[in-house]
């Protein structure tokens, strides 16, 4: 019997691209040539390498130079990992109801990292202190969770982006009461670009103590980084890293993709063009009616309502996600290699499914 062929061929329809994910994307061009480029020979292990080396540099010129990047293999892992070095056994974390750590990652802030999430309901995603204040309370109380961070995400979950003041405050109040401030930076790249501002001027330059810098959603093939900016304060990173099995022993190529992002501007020119594909595709939905768009479109996602077996129907066309299937809510996700034409045959398909109504 001859054995079965193992050559690699190609699955699917490169042309085929749907509006579910920015995870759904494949790796920038310019990624997969660093890949290639740190591919051959010898290198240290476990991050003693020349391209982690340097992805420190990179990272520093972002986040100043007390800035320290431990790369992992995702973005639950860049979460649990940061979270648990900046608590303690009793400790608990402040976030949004809505985030991504108490909604999409399997509890495993919770179960994994044995973290208490106290979570507060937020009309956009977004939270503030007096938000905040409903749960950071009790410090003194052994029969609660002790509050000891915030945890916020930008952009946030329901595609919102907070300004550089927004979370300075945030910051102020949660070190006047003894707690750090986390950052999951999942879309980092897509606030920075709606912002038009520097990574810095909204993280380290405002008060945050440590975040999740994100990559495959920006154009890697896999691989993000826990970030500390405030070095006195997070502790034990390298050993928690690795308790948690994100520890790449082939690390170079897990950095040399975020070196390739960050590097220059690969990193903003993704975002920036995911961005402007959410807002021609929510100037389209607009113009569509019985469709509302539920948020703001700050980032690359769109957030809608529209009749439940419209989505239905359009779904068999295009791939994409109910987010609250009772309401009929859906999200639209764009992505670096989401094209005009892609949203305007979505736009030219929604239309032709609201008519049917």
């Amino acid at each position: 019997m001859n054995p079965p062929r193992t050559d690699a061929r190609r699955h699917h329809d490169p042309d085929v691209r749907g509006f579910a994910s920015d995870n759904y994307a494949g790796a920038h061009p310019e990624v997969l040539a660093a890949l290639a480029l740190a591919n051959g020979g010898h290198q240290v292990a476990y991050g003693e390498d020349a391209y982690t080396e340097n992805f420190q540099q990179v990272v520093r010129s972002h986040f100043g130079p007390t800035a320290e990047a431990f790369p992992v293999f995702n973005g639950t892992g860049a979460n649990v990992v940061a979270l648990q070095a900046v608590t303690d056994r009793w400790g608990a974390v402040i976030c949004a109801e809505s985030a991504h750590i108490n909604v999409d990652e399997g509890g495993a802030p919770e179960r994994v990292g044995g973290i208490k999430l106290l979570t507060v309901p937020t009309p956009d995603g977004k939270l503030t202190p007096e938000l905040i204040d409903r749960q950071a309370y009790g410090w003194d109380d052994e029969h609660r969770a002790m509050p000891q961070v915030v945890s916020i995400a930008q952009a946030t979950e329901l595609g919102t982006v907070y300004t550089p003041d927004e979370i300075r405050a945030i910051c102020e109040h949660a070190h006047a009461h003894g707690m750090k401030v986390h950052v999951d930076g999942s879309r980092l790249a897509n606030a920075a670009a709606t912002l038009n501002v520097p990574l810095r001027a909204f993280t380290n330059a405002v008060g945050v103590d440590l975040l999740s810098l994100g990559g495959t959603k920006n154009g890697a093939l896999f691989g993000e980084a826990v970030v500390v900016l405030d070095p006195d304060g997070v502790r034990h990173m390298k050993h928690l890293r690795k308790l948690s099995m994100q520890l790449a022993s082939k690390m170079r190529f897990v950095s040399v993709q975020l070196e390739a992002l960050l590097a220059r501007d690969l990193w903003l020119r993704n975002a920036r063009h995911a961005n402007e594909m959410a807002q021609r595709l929510a100037e389209g939905v607009r113009a569509v009616h019985g469709v509302e768009i539920l948020h703001p479109v700050q980032a690359n996602a769109v957030f809608a309502r529209l009749p439940h077996e419209v989505s239905e129907r359009l779904q068999k066309r295009f791939r994409f996600y109910f987010w609250d299937e009772t309401a009929g809510d859906v999200r639209w996700m764009c992505a670096f290699d989401t094209t005009e034409d892609d949203v305007d045959t979505f736009v030219a398909a929604l239309k032709e499914e609201m008519a049917r109504q």
